[in-house]
């Protein structure tokens, strides 16, 4: 599989007519003149065609909230930091807090993104608009570039995401980076130069959290700053990587030459054990581990399959079965339904496995609705049937696996639609919305503290998103 971003380019701030076209999720094709001569059409890539004169556009009812946002160069991986502000928060304005590495032009321009997002004000919307909305201010693309040439956007300052960002310094590309649940200031990177470093980046978000204002455009430094520990042992680059959501500080990480290492903390490093776990026949391409077990974990492969280990059990896999009959890219062990994981290929499907039939027929669901490499998947953290897809097709898709055909209810929805847009008649009834617009996606995480949020990122930057059709499915004592 391919992840590197093709001739990644520092993001520049859109001029004011380009942001209905390159917002955050392009939904329908509609006429460019301001009054259209026929509905508009639900898009699909890979299936419509743009004609001359007709433009992508997304349907800000669709959101609660949609903005667009970037550190610089474009970043391959990043991850959420748990915060203190609340475990479930369901109210605006929000705050984030996230970490992510870059894939600069040059090696030595690469650094870690440590950064803070706030005052992120949405709106509450029906599912089944009234009739068509004008584009709100929240829901336009946006970025961290100052706009304050622009009339429009200055007269909606107030309503405008603040983020604020501080850099360090980092030895090559960064292939993918994740934050320790438990301590979460304690991060993982792996470099596409074959190291895999642990950072502190303490110092960094508490002075975020202290904080309120954005930092100046002109303060663009980026500082240097030294793992705590920094790993070679592994033979080749990597993206496998994992901390363990039982033990803390417990980790493993996987490179391209079939190694799994395990990482065992100790009072202030980690003792790396240098005989690896083999069973792959090539590259290792996610580590999962297991929800509730502290000593078992899941592995993928190019080669096609997901291996279960246990640590306790020597260097070879527990159990290991054919997956896909490609490359499996990535994988998600639900921590809802322990029992449950998913799996992402190189031909575009995905597939959900429950371990409990794993000796047998243990294939849940397959689906092959996006037609390029998957390059991301997770289960939601707040409800065990529902996942998020990303794939190189420019589509993040949504899934609730509870949800059956209603022929009565999806007649009656049609009905109230067919003013606005003509939706596509084959698509799967578990899938829950389409989010367009990005340009080569490459992994996305749900917020585990704010129930609805998704972030993204992309060749083209970041999309924070919270479909208004997710809100059905939030805890009803969430407050």
């Amino acid at each position: 599989m391919v992840r590197s971003i093709k001739n990644p380019k520092k993001s520049k701030r859109k001029n004011k007519g380009s942001k209905k076209g390159e917002a955050a999720a392009a939904a329908a094709a509609s006429s460019s003149s301001s009054v259209p001569s026929a509905p508009a059409k639900v898009w699909q890539p890979g299936v419509d065609n743009l004609e001359e004169g007709e433009e992508l556009q997304f349907d800000p009812s669709a959101y609660n909230y949609l903005r667009g946002f970037n550190i610089g160069w474009p970043c391959l991986s990043y991850d959420i930091v748990h915060d203190s502000l609340g475990l479930v928060r369901t109210e605006f304005p929000h705050t984030v807090y996230g970490v992510a590495g870059t894939q600069a032009e040059q090696s030595s321009w690469n650094y870690i993104g440590i950064f803070k997002l706030s005052n992120i004000k949405g709106k509450k919307r029906d599912l089944v608009p009234a009739a068509s909305a004008d584009n709100d201010a929240d829901m336009q693309d946006s970025d961290s570039s100052s706009d304050e040439d622009d009339d429009e956007d200055e007269s909606n300052d107030a309503s405008k995401p603040i983020l604020q960002l501080h850099k360090v310094a980092h030895q090559g590309c960064v292939n993918r980076i994740r934050c320790m649940i438990q301590k979460p200031h304690i991060c993982v990177t792996w470099a596409d130069i074959g190291n895999v470093q642990v950072w502190d980046f303490s110092s960094y978000l508490n002075a975020l959290a202290e904080s309120e204002t954005a930092v100046s455009r002109g303060d663009n430094s980026i500082h240097r700053h030294s793992p705590i520990i920094k790993f070679t042992g592994h033979k080749d680059e990597g993206y496998a990587i994992d901390w363990s959501p039982v033990v803390t500080g417990r980790l493993v990480s996987g490179d391209c030459n079939k190694c799994i290492h395990l990482w065992e903390p100790t009072s202030d490093t980690w003792n790396v054990d240098g005989n690896p776990f083999v069973g792959h026949t090539a590259s290792v391409e996610d580590l999962q581990w297991s929800p509730t077990e502290a000593d078992v974990f899941a592995s993928c492969s190019v080669d096609g399959t997901i291996s279960i280990w246990d640590t306790r059990l020597g260097r070879s896999p527990a159990v290991s079965f054919k997956a896909h009959d490609a490359d499996v890219n990535v994988i998600s062990w639900n921590r809802l339904a322990s029992c449950m994981i998913a799996s992402g290929s190189d031909d575009g499907s995905f597939s959900i496995r429950d371990l409990r039939l794993i000796k047998g027929d243990s294939l849940v669901a397959h689906f092959t609705y996006h037609k390029q490499p998957v390059t991301s998947i997770e289960w939601s953290p707040h409800e065990a049937s529902t996942l998020a897809v990303s794939s190189a097709d420019h589509q993040l898709t949504i899934w609730d696996l509870s949800l059956e055909r209603d022929e009565e209810e999806e007649a009656e929805f049609k009905e109230k639609m067919k003013e606005q847009a003509n939706a596509p008649e084959d698509l799967p009834p578990q899938l829950l919305f389409v989010h367009q617009g990005q340009k080569d996606l490459k992994e996305l995480h749900w917020h585990p503290q704010i129930p609805g949020m998704i972030i993204s990122t992309a060749a083209d930057g970041f999309n924070v998103l919270m479909p208004s059709n997710i809100e059905t499915t939030l805890p009803s004592a969430a407050t």
